[in-house]
C-alpha cells in the first residue's frame, strides 16, 4: 500500500476510533526479570487470561507480557504502533485494518507445526459441505496472501493471521421475563426489537459486531432488507442507524455494553432481559442460577473467528518466540481450556485429549452433559442434564447468517455507530 494512502487511512480511522475507545494505554502484567525473550502480546480478556501466560511461559521457557484491553481500543493501539505488540490477538474483523496499516506481518506457514491439522472452516468458510458460508468475511476470504499482497481466498504458503479460537454469537434472555423459546425454530434476532422489552434491551459496544447484531434484528422485525447485509451501501446504513436512533429515542435500548463483565452484570441487576451476549457471559450468568439462555437464531448465528497475528515490528528472537507461542496454542492445553468457556479451537482433535469425556460431549458434539462442568474459573458452568444450545460444533458452524466483518464502508459505518451511541431518550 501507498504510503500516503496508509497515512489517509490512519489519519481518518484513528480520529473515529478514538471515540469509542476509553483508553489507548495498556497496564504491563509481566516484566522481564531475566535474560530470556520477552514477547508482547496485545488483545482482549478473552484469551489473555493470566491462567494461559503462565503455563505457556513455564513450557516455553520465554517471558510472556499481556496487554488486555477493550476490542476497539487495542485495534486502534496495534494500528497506529506496531512496536507495541509481538502478538496480536483478536478477531477477524480487525485484520483487514492491521493489514491495511502495515501492522502485522505475513505468517509462514511451513513454521506453523500443526497448520496441516487446522480444520476446513478457516481454509474453505465451512465446516461441512452441509454448511452456510455466511455473508461477510469468512475467514477464508481474509486468511490468504496473495501474489499482489492483497488477501484472499486463493490458497497460499504465507497468511495473515494464525487461525485458532472462534465460536458462534447470539443473544441471551432471562426466561424468568422472556418466555423460552425453540432453537433454530421460533428463536429470532427480531426480539432484540420486541417491544415488549422496551427499555430491558443492549447491545454490544462494537461497530463491527453490534452493526450486525443490529441489522439482523431490523431484516427479522422485517423493518427493511439488505442487498448484501455484508457489504452495506452508505444508503442502507443511513436507513438502518435511523431505525435504530429512533429506537433508542423512544427508550427502547438501556444502552450498550463494551465488555463481559459488563453484559453480565446488567442481566444479573435486571437491568436488561434480553441482550447481545458472548458465550462466558451465559455460562457465568447459569452458574450464578440466573437462567439465561443462549438462542440459537432461526435466521441464523453471527460468527466470529480468532485471530493470531505476528508483528511487522517483531525480529529475531522475538520472532522466534512468537511463532513458539503460535504453536503452543495449537498444541492442545489452551484449546481444551478456553472450551470450558464454550469456545472452540481450530484443531480440535489435539485439544481432545485434555478433556474428559463428559467436557467432549457436551461442548463439541452437543450432548447432554452427563455431569456438572466446570468453567476456567474453576466454578460449575454447566448442571448435569444440560444440553448445549444450539447443539454440536458442527450444527451450530453449519447455521451462520453473517460474519463480524470490517465493510468497505467500514469509516463510514463507525460515524453512524458513535452517533448512535450518544443518541439519548
Amino acid at each position: 500500500m501507498q504510503n500516503n494512502n496508509r497515512r489517509d487511512f490512519l489519519k481518518h480511522s484513528s480520529k473515529i476510533v478514538l471515540g469509542a475507545a476509553c483508553s489507548i494505554g495498556f497496564p504491563s502484567i509481566l516484566t522481564a526479570k531475566n535474560k530470556r525473550p520477552t514477547i508482547k502480546i496485545v488483545g482482549t480478556h478473552v484469551t489473555l487470561q493470566e491462567e494461559i501466560r503462565l503455563r505457556a511461559q513455564k513450557e516455553l521457557d520465554i517471558n510472556i507480557e499481556f496487554y488486555p484491553g477493550g476490542s476497539a481500543e487495542v485495534l486502534l493501539k496495534a494500528t497506529l504502533d506496531p512496536s507495541s505488540f509481538d502478538i496480536y490477538e483478536q478477531w477477524s474483523n480487525s485484520i483487514k485494518p492491521l493489514w491495511l496499516s502495515d501492522s502485522i506481518a505475513a505468517i509462514d506457514t511451513k513454521k506453523l507445526s500443526y497448520w496441516d491439522e487446522i480444520n476446513s472452516l478457516s481454509k474453505t468458510g465451512k465446516i461441512s459441505d452441509n454448511a452456510k458460508i455466511g455473508l461477510g468475511d469468512s475467514p477464508n476470504k481474509i486468511l490468504y496472501i496473495q501474489e499482489d499482497g492483497s488477501l484472499g481466498s486463493n490458497p497460499s504458503e504465507e497468511i495473515s493471521f494464525m487461525p485458532y479460537v472462534h465460536n458462534v454469537d447470539s443473544f441471551g434472555y432471562n426466561t424468568d421475563f422472556v418466555k423460552e423459546g425453540i432453537h433454530y425454530e421460533t428463536e429470532s434476532w427480531a426480539w432484540l426489537l420486541d417491544e415488549s422489552y422496551k427499555g430491558k434491551v443492549a447491545l454490544v459496544n462494537d461497530p463491527t459486531i453490534g452493526l450486525f447484531d443490529a441489522a439482523l434484528a431490523v431484516k427479522a422485525k422485517g423493518l427493511m432488507d439488505f442487498k448484501d447485509m455484508g457489504n452495506m451501501t452508505i444508503s442502507e446504513i443511513d436507513k438502518l442507524f435511523d431505525i435504530l436512533i429512533d429506537y433508542k429515542q423512544n427508550g427502547h435500548f438501556r444502552g450498550v455494553w463494551s465488555s463481559v463483565p459488563h453484559s453480565i452484570e446488567l442481566m444479573r441487576s435486571k437491568q436488561v432481559y434480553i441482550e447481545s451476549m458472548f458465550s462466558p457471559a451465559v455460562s457465568s450468568l447459569n452458574g450464578q442460577g440466573i437462567p439465561c439462555r443462549y438462542a440459537a437464531p432461526k435466521e441464523g448465528y453471527r460468527a466470529w473467528h480468532g485471530v493470531m497475528c505476528l508483528s511487522s515490528n517483531s525480529k529475531n528472537e522475538q520472532k522466534e518466540a512468537a511463532y513458539k507461542y503460535m504453536n503452543w496454542w495449537l498444541s492442545g492445553w489452551a484449546g481444551a481450556h478456553i472450551a470450558k468457556q464454550g469456545y472452540y479451537i481450530s484443531n480440535p482433535q489435539r485439544s481432545k485429549q485434555y478433556m474428559t469425556q463428559d467436557e467432549w460431549d457436551y461442548w463439541y458434539k452437543g450432548k447432554k452433559a452427563a455431569s456438572n462442568l466446570k468453567g476456567t474459573d474453576g466454578k460449575i458452568s454447566v448442571l448435569k442434564g444440560q444440553i448445549r444450545s444450539g447443539g454440536s460444533y458442527q450444527k451450530r458452524f453449519e447455521n451462520i447468517s453473517i460474519w463480524n466483518s470490517v465493510m468497505p464502508n467500514y469509516e463510514y459505518t463507525l460515524k453512524k455507530w458513535n452517533e448512535f451511541v450518544l443518541a439519548r431518550a
